[in-house]
């Protein structure tokens, strides 16, 4: 019989004259049928539906303002720690670096830091990396090749780790909010900061991440046309095979967002992405990202691409590897970069 969940239970009969809890066992809920492709509908409208689902979220425009900064000049490169108010509430803590040189307007990348439980790391991810990512950090590689790089404390990471996860994200649906539309909100501001500064180019932007970080990079791209080149590490989850793989728990609370699944797949989501250039690097041993689903992802986009005159633009490539990043990812993460960026 159903409960008040959508959940069946089974009732076990015994030769008795009463039914107590213990005589029913859970059974397994049906899954929910993926969303059909909307027919005749732009992909700015997609976006809007997909920007509604995020919950109530401070005006986009509201202005932004630099409450700090602080300038360190390093061998191979500038570095500055900023505070943010990007969302009215709390202070966003950053760091921007670009390379050593003359004056001009540098291609950026956003960087989004991971998850992994580590909550002490944000954004110093960019220079210390969590340990299933490999050395050295994003933040010498990219700036080694030319790029200016901004990196920011997402919700209760890094110098924002005042409370627990759990608590942030069920204060927030009280209020009708979502953390992880609080935290896309935080990303879209950043690009926003981004284009106002002078020594960026803001044509040619990129975003990058590693687990939460790589969900991060899709959304993004996925919201704002502003970025030019996406690269996701190890979060490429279709949803529908994760339910069916039973690995709902292996993701933390910030990544469920109500009513997703009634308007969109995560082929779906990265199909906004398109035609701009996406490589998405996964291992085929990740419970997170379960093979059945990276590969009804790149089916679906395969076809996406080839749609929109751009089949080269999109890449999937697995490795024989859990939840981590490998030297030959960080090698195609790069080569990509330099490739379209």
């Amino acid at each position: 019989m159903p409960n008040q969940h959508g959940r069946t239970y089974r009732r076990v009969s015994y030769p008795r004259q009463y039914v107590s809890p213990r005589d029913f066992t859970l059974a397994a809920p049906p899954l929910i049928k993926p969303p059909s492709p909307p027919m005749k509908i732009s992909t700015a409208a997609r976006r809007r539906q997909l920007y509604r689902l995020l919950g109530d979220l401070p005006p986009r425009h509201r202005p932004i303002r630099v409450v700090s900064r602080h300038i360190e000049h390093h061998r191979d490169y500038v570095l500055e720690r900023l505070r943010l108010d990007l969302n009215g509430e709390e202070i966003v803590p950053a760091l921007f670096a670009k390379p050593h040189g003359p004056t001009r307007r540098w291609p950026t990348v956003l960087y989004n830091h991971s998850h992994g439980g580590l909550y002490n790391i944000g954004k110093d991810e960019l220079f210390n990396p969590k340990p299933y990512l490999i050395r050295p950090g994003y933040g010498p590689e990219l700036l080694a090749r030319g790029y200016a790089v901004l990196a920011i404390d997402h919700w209760v990471f890094g110098e924002r780790a005042t409370r627990p996860e759990f608590d942030v994200f069920k204060e927030m649906l009280w209020h009708g909010r979502i953390m992880w539309g609080a935290m896309v909100y935080d990303s879209l501001r950043a690009l926003d900061y981004l284009v106002t500064r002078p020594d960026v180019d803001p044509r040619r932007l990129a975003t990058i991440g590693m687990s939460m970080g790589s969900a991060m990079a899709q959304w993004v791209a996925a919201l704002d046309p502003r970025i030019k080149v996406c690269v996701d590490i190890c979060c490429l989850t279709d949803y529908h095979a994760l339910i069916k793989s039973n690995g709902l728990a292996r993701h933390s609370f910030y990544y469920y967002v109500p009513g997703l699944l009634k308007k969109f797949t995560a082929a779906q989501i990265n199909a906004l992405i398109a035609p701009r250039p996406h490589l998405s690097l996964a291992g085929t041993r990740d419970p997170l990202t379960p093979l059945p689903g990276l590969k009804r992802i790149d089916r679906e986009l395969r076809q996406v691409y080839r749609a929109a005159g751009a089949p080269n633009a999109w890449r999937l490539l697995t490795y024989p590897v859990e939840h981590q990043e490998t030297p030959a990812m960080r090698k195609e993460a790069l080569a990509w970069l330099e490739r379209w960026l």
